[in-house]
């Protein structure tokens, strides 16, 4: 039997949106969102076509060897024609942690991927095509109804589970769980594969993604660089927020140097004057995830903590992110 038979595709009203937001939203319609729970991985597409399945970074780059036990989870498949989008996660003590994920980023051979003992799953949240059809014109609900009934679900595969109303309510649980927050998708939207205001970013605590605009040399015995000089987007220039130089292990140093080496350049990046003796500036195309305990006044980070790089994250997109409590 085809996957859900007997389901008619009915397309919906388009959104247009063209902007994400982020920070505190709370005049939320029960009828206009959905709410899932925000998770702290990877944005990750996943292809089923016939016989062969593959993982995509959103940028396009295949993933499969790096991600095998979801390829192997997907082929399993009954149903052989899907385009999904997901996250793929590793968790710490029941919640999700990057961290922990950027254990296996970037590893490609098996027995390497073993060694870490970091199990990942693949949390779906939309789906993009299905037996030919595509239905990224569908609504948000429409498209999860079918994604429900479209794969069989187990270890490492999993649907993100989503509410249909009491978003406040939903905030303040989540928050009181130690979660990053929820995000509050627009029921009746169709597909975005770009940043869109039908997306809003709820979050209960300090973090983000920041992009490398420059780094510092080391001092002592230290090896590599010394810190990360890092900024967001605002009206149209690079912000300097600040700089990291913990959360760095010695082969992390060492072959991230490398990478900044390869995109140093002469002029600084940034839309205003950097107080770092001795910076050294790099094209500011590498975006980092980095944990904070909070904002200063004059916009600096305080007590900046490096958990790794991320490859699912256009530079261009990096906005400087509101808790939402």
């Amino acid at each position: 039997m085809p996957c859900c038979a007997g389901v008619r595709f009915r397309y919906g009203p388009k959104a247009g949106a063209s902007s994400e937001e982020t920070g505190d939203r709370r005049d939320f319609s029960d009828e206009d969102w959905v709410f899932e729970r925000k998770l702290d991985g990877v944005r990750l597409l996943a292809v089923r076509d016939g016989e062969q399945a593959t993982v995509l970074s959103r940028s396009g780059r295949r993933l499969d060897d790096t991600y095998p036990e979801i390829v192997e989870a997907l082929a399993a498949q009954s149903c052989t024609d899907f385009t999904l989008d997901g996250e793929v996660v590793a968790f710490r003590r029941g919640r999700t942690d990057f961290a922990r994920l950027q254990q296996r980023m970037g590893l490609t051979r098996l027995e390497d991927i073993e060694a870490t003992g970091v199990a990942v799953t693949y949390y779906v949240f939309d789906l993009l095509r299905l037996e030919g059809a595509d239905l990224t014109r569908l609504p948000l609900r429409s498209r999860k109804s079918l994604l429900r009934r479209a794969l069989t679900y187990g270890a490492p595969l999993r649907t993100t589970p989503h509410r249909n109303e009491g978003g406040a309510e939903l905030l303040a649980a989540s928050c009181d769980r130690g979660w990053e927050g929820l995000i509050a998708k627009r029921a009746d939207g169709d597909y975005q594969p770009r940043r869109s205001k039908d997306w809003l970013k709820l979050k209960c605590s300090q973090g983000q993604e920041f992009v490398v605009g420059g780094f510092t040399e080391p001092a002592g015995s230290r090896v590599g660089f010394g810190a990360l000089l890092l900024g967001y987007h605002q009206d149209g220039k690079l912000r300097y927020a600040g700089k990291v130089g913990t959360g760095f292990d010695r082969r992390t140093l060492i072959s991230l140097r490398e990478r900044l080496h390869e995109l140093r350049i002469s002029e600084q990046p940034f839309g205003g004057r950097v107080r770092e003796s001795g910076a050294r500036w790099v094209r500011p195309e590498l975006v980092a995830q980095i944990d904070f305990t909070e904002w200063t006044r004059d916009g600096m980070l305080r007590h900046p903590r490096y958990l790794g790089l991320r490859d699912d994250k256009n530079p261009a997109d990096v906005v400087r992110e509101r808790v939402t409590r």
